[in-house]
């Protein structure tokens, strides 16, 4: 680490920091450029990062397996701070009546052993001891209303005990915004908390922003708040945009109709407006002619073949009249008259 190369005496160097800096420097001509002067700070950073890694090596090390270590000297330059210093937080109700009765906070066990089912529990959170779910049966009290049900009293009395301690915590926030001591997490929620972190009042909507955003409540449903109920004295609500047309799915001589019309309207302007680019007039009537030719040689090779395979077919057209002939007359029979044996022995 170390070098050889000179470095000036007049730095000033602040180990604490591991800073270094040179209060006598200045350029000996005005760079022209901006590249220039990039490098001419390189060049004077160089330098002032070995300044300091020299003094590094003179300061008293121990060896380590991953070399030696220094233990740096406090700081003797004083950095600003971005944000200034957190301010004590003002003490709570809770905190000043227990510094007047003299009660110190004491750390308690986070498990406590269950009576009922005989199990160590969380004292707080998901099944935690003297949970009221688990409590089947409630004693009941000299001080009882009848006819009132234990349990949802227990339940009223739980909300009530965290509505409390919500308004408790709401309370200590804004002692603390006053005096200017907010942590810096609640600083970034406190527009969405019922305090103000600041001194401004609060903006109120207009009646131009709420008839907007009730309007685009109104239109926020699939029919555009056609079916929705309206209340006493609501204006229709104002739809800036364009309302979308969706044609029927069926085909019919309305809706349908136009939505052919429609279809063959962008076809045909797609074509005419990319007609040399789609459809290749020369290209098509020589396929057709191709096609044409083709179609007329199967033809003819059809009519050769036929023509040829009929010679050597046996002729059965002799065959063919006679059934024609016996079939033509229908439930009747055809009989020939038998010769006699007189003109036979004739």
């Amino acid at each position: 680490m170390e070098s050889t190369t000179t470095i000036p005496q007049n730095y000033q160097i602040d180990l604490g920091n591991l800073l270094a800096f040179d209060p006598y420097h200045h350029f000996k001509s005005i760079p022209s450029n901006r590249e220039e002067l990039a490098r001419e700070c390189l060049d004077r950073g160089t330098l002032l990062v070995q300044a300091i890694a020299n003094t590094l090596f003179t300061l008293p090390s121990t060896e380590d397996q991953d070399g030696p270590l220094v233990r740096l000297p406090a700081p003797t330059t004083k950095l600003p701070r971005e944000k200034h210093i957190p301010r004590a937080m003002p003490s709570t109700k809770w905190e000043e009546f227990a510094a007047k009765k003299g009660i110190k906070n004491r750390k308690r066990d986070k498990q406590v052993y269950d009576e009922q089912t005989g199990k160590w529990k969380p004292r707080f959170g998901y099944d935690r001891v003297n949970d009221d779910n688990d409590v089947p049966i409630i004693e009941a009290k000299e001080s009882d209303v009848p006819g009132e049900d234990p349990f949802a009293k227990r339940q009223a009395e739980k909300k009530q005990r965290v509505k409390k301690q919500e308004n408790s915590r709401l309370e200590n926030l804004k002692k603390a915004a006053k005096a200017g001591a907010l942590p810096s997490h609640v600083q970034l929620a406190a527009t969405s908390l019922p305090i103000t972190g600041t001194q401004d009042a609060p903006k109120k909507a207009s009646k131009n922003e709420l008839e907007k955003v009730a309007g685009m409540v109104a239109t926020s449903t699939a029919s555009g708040g056609k079916f929705d109920k309206k209340l006493a004295g609501e204006k229709p609500a104002k739809h800036s945009g364009k309302f979308r047309k969706f044609f029927p799915v069926v085909q019919g001589s309305g809706m349908g109709l136009e939505e052919r019309q429609q279809t063959d309207k962008v076809l045909s302007k797609l074509i005419s407006k990319h007609s040399h680019e789609i459809l290749n007039v020369d290209r098509a009537v020589d396929m057709f002619n191709v096609k044409k030719d083709k179609k007329r040689r199967n033809k003819n090779q059809d009519g050769k073949s036929s023509s040829t395979s009929n010679r050597f077919k046996p002729n059965d057209n002799s065959r063919k009249s006679f059934a024609k002939k016996g079939s033509s007359k229908k439930g009747k029979a055809s009989f020939s008259k038998k010769p006699s044996n007189k003109s036979q022995s004739n």
